[in-house]
Order: C-alpha cells, then sequence, then structure tokens
C-alpha cells in the first residue's frame, strides 16, 4: 500500500480543512516546499496536493507553489483541484506533476475524463468525494444525487490509473477512515483505490490492508501526520 501525505493549498498557505468547510481551516505552513521537503525526507514515495482555490474557481490558482515543491522533491506528485480542460492538465504535467485528479468534472462530463486518460496514459486519476454516499463537486459546496460507487463504474476499462475516495464528513477530524466506503469501491471495480478522509492511526492503514475483498492501492494522511498523531516511519512499515 502506498501512503500520501497531503498538501491542501490556499493562497500559498499548507491548510487543512475540517469536513470541507473552508471556514473551518488551519493554516500549518507558509512554506509549502519546505513541507514537501520533510514529507520525502521521511520516506514517503508520493505527495498528493490539491489547489483548493482552484477547486472554488475552476482554474489552477496556486502553480506557482506547486513549481516550488516540484523542484524542491524528486518523489512522485499528484494533484487535484479545479482541473477541467486539457490544456489544465497538460499544464500541470508540463511542470512535472505525475498525474492529476479529476473530481468535478468526472461528475460534469464523463466522456472527457475517458478522453484524457487515453490521451495521458497512467496520468489522469478522478476523485470520487462524498457525503453519505453522494457525491459532491465545486470544492465540496454542492452535492449531487450521484452515488460514489455508480461514478466509479462510470470509468471501468477507461484507462483511469486509480480513484481517491474521500468521505468528506470524516475529512480532518481524525475520527479514523470510512474503510467500508473505501473497500466497497474497490470491489465495486478493477480501478486502483487511495482511501482519504479521517485516518486518525496506523490502525486505520492496518484496517484498510485487511480488508475482504480487492486490495486498497494507498491512503492519504492529512491532519493526523501534521498534528504527530502518526509517527511516519511506523506508518510506513505498516503499509509495506
Amino acid at each position: 500500500m502506498n501512503l500520501y501525505p497531503a498538501i491542501d493549498l490556499k493562497d500559498g498557505q499548507c491548510v487543512r480543512l475540517y469536513k470541507g468547510q473552508f471556514d473551518q481551516m488551519t493554516v500549518y505552513d507558509n512554506d509549502p516546499a519546505a513541507r514537501a521537503r520533510r514529507f520525502a525526507e521521511m520516506g514517503f514515495p508520493w505527495l498528493h496536493m490539491v489547489d483548493l482555490d482552484g477547486a472554488l474557481t475552476g482554474e489552477g490558482v496556486n502553480s506557482k507553489s506547486v513549481i516550488e515543491v516540484r523542484a524542491a522533491i524528486d518523489i512522485k506528485i499528484q494533484i487535484g483541484g479545479g482541473i477541467r480542460s486539457m490544456k489544465a492538465i497538460e499544464d500541470w504535467l508540463a511542470v512535472g506533476v505525475t498525474r492529476v485528479i479529476l473530481g468535478t468534472i468526472a461528475v460534469k462530463d464523463p466522456e472527457f475524463v475517458k478522453l484524457a486518460a487515453a490521451r495521458f496514459p497512467n496520468q489522469v486519476a478522478v476523485g470520487i468525494d462524498s457525503i453519505e454516499g453522494k457525491v459532491a463537486t465545486h470544492g465540496w459546496g454542492t452535492t449531487s444525487d450521484l452515488g460514489a460507487t455508480e461514478l466509479a463504474q462510470r470509468f471501468e476499462g477507461a484507462g483511469v490509473c486509480a480513484i481517491i475516495a474521500t468521505d468528506i464528513a470524516r475529512d480532518g477530524t481524525k475520527s479514523g477512515v470510512n474503510v467500508k466506503l473505501t473497500q466497497d469501491l474497490a470491489n465495486a471495480v478493477n480501478i486502483p483505490i487511495i482511501a482519504s478522509g479521517g485516518l486518525a492511526s496506523v490502525d486505520d492503514i492496518i484496517a484498510l490492508k485487511s480488508g475482504i475483498g480487492t486490495k486498497i492501492e494507498g491512503a492519504i494522511l492529512g491532519k493526523a501526520l501534521y498534528d504527530g498523531l502518526i509517527d511516519a516511519s511506523e506508518a510506513l512499515e505498516a503499509a509495506k
């Protein structure tokens, strides 16, 4: 299992939200590149980034910070937030991002995602953010009637390299990852699933690994890592 420490960007700063609410935001660092360097030194092979401003506006806003992060580390980077055009994908890949995550556009225009996955093999993932199983879009500000599993199944066989499954109600709460949601998605499709939202301890990593059915590809570490509730070396060992 891969572990993905997260850097969420708002106005060029590393922040964490509570249940996706921008009015409950904690600023952790004014230097994303330095934070990314620390994660790389801990031994993580990937970095997960979200342009929160981009998620709200539909345009890449924090590209300067991402470029600085890319220059500071040599591990893989995946990024999401407001990526809704081929040009946006090309722009992120051009600065050295390993893969992009498509969220809102995956709900609005599934065919676009399929075209993007074909055009950029192994570089396009889908972000499925849900509340009580229903998909949310536009920076988690809008909830649809579409189920998370139904959306995931739309991309079966389309070349999508991963699905990042976030339980918004748990995101930033350190209350424990939603193992059932993650496992249900993994068992419903052949696309690798990455768990996101609420991961609180090494026990969550163990629970994700021991689920019945399809193996979970990875998990995203947020507040628990920032607040020191998870030791990086212990987490990486548990994920092996």
